[in-house]
């Protein structure tokens, strides 16, 4: 198990102390609230994020790559909380409430390590792949990640550094695999933009109109050519 400085002159625990002791001079039902929103609030308002960004990008010229970079934020987040399974019984850091005095925990006290916080790395790792598919909504997604990591250390379950290896686990994790992600899911949603019954999943406008453009064309060529060759033949009659 690695061992972290937790005595109270780290400034890691110094920040935890500041930022938690914000509770002291905050009313009891904002408190309350601030747990929800830190524990499911935000993390349900990246969810719906990420379908928003989904509807958006649907409506683009192109958008079989930028739909799978959609499908690859959620992917990522599962990936980085994998990832940081083996990583937090590595390093075996107790939550700062267990190891620490005086620190008010709002809200219910989770069990597990501390190091790294699954929230942050979710968050971020949501946020980082949205700003792939979207910047715009990437760049709302981040700040809402950095408001998750924010509260984490609010609410007493977090250190700082347990958030801010959050942030670094889902950012590396989301942007290293994406090359190969991209590569596997683009070919994904092309097939799936190409099929009558499933895709509106990528092309907000009707499959039949896009995919058949040239048909008609074609056809109509091909219209012209037999009635310019059954018109030679009636002449030559």
């Amino acid at each position: 198990m690695a061992v972290l400085e937790t005595s109270g002159s780290n400034p890691d625990v110094g920040l935890l102390r500041d930022i938690n002791g914000l509770a002291e001079s905050t009313p009891r039902w904002l408190d309350l609230t601030l747990g929800f929103v830190g524990e499911y609030g935000l993390l349900a308002a990246m969810v719906l994020l990420v379908l928003w960004c989904w509807i958006t990008v649907r409506r683009v010229a192109d958008p079989e790559g930028a739909v799978a970079a959609v499908l690859w934020a959620p992917l990522a987040a599962l990936g980085a909380l994998l990832v940081n399974i083996p990583i937090r019984g590595f390093v075996g850091r107790p939550r700062p409430f267990v190891e620490q005095d005086g620190i008010a925990v709002l809200g219910d006290e989770p069990s597990g390590y501390s190091f790294v916080s699954d929230h942050a790395t979710l968050a971020m790792a949501l946020g980082v792949g949205l700003f792939v598919a979207h910047r715009k909504f990437g760049l709302v997604a981040i700040g809402l990640a950095m408001v998750e990591g924010l509260l984490r250390v609010f609410l007493g379950v977090h250190y700082p550094t347990d958030v801010i290896g959050g942030f670094a686990l889902g950012t590396a994790v989301t942007l290293l695999l994406a090359p190969l992600a991209m590569a596997l899911l683009t070919p994904l949603t092309r097939a799936v933009s190409r099929s009558r019954r499933l895709g509106w999943l990528v092309r907000a406008r009707p499959v039949a109109g896009a995919v058949e453009l040239p048909e008609p064309r074609a056809a109509a060529t091909a219209g012209s050519a037999g009635s310019a060759g059954s018109g030679g033949k009636d002449l030559a009659a």
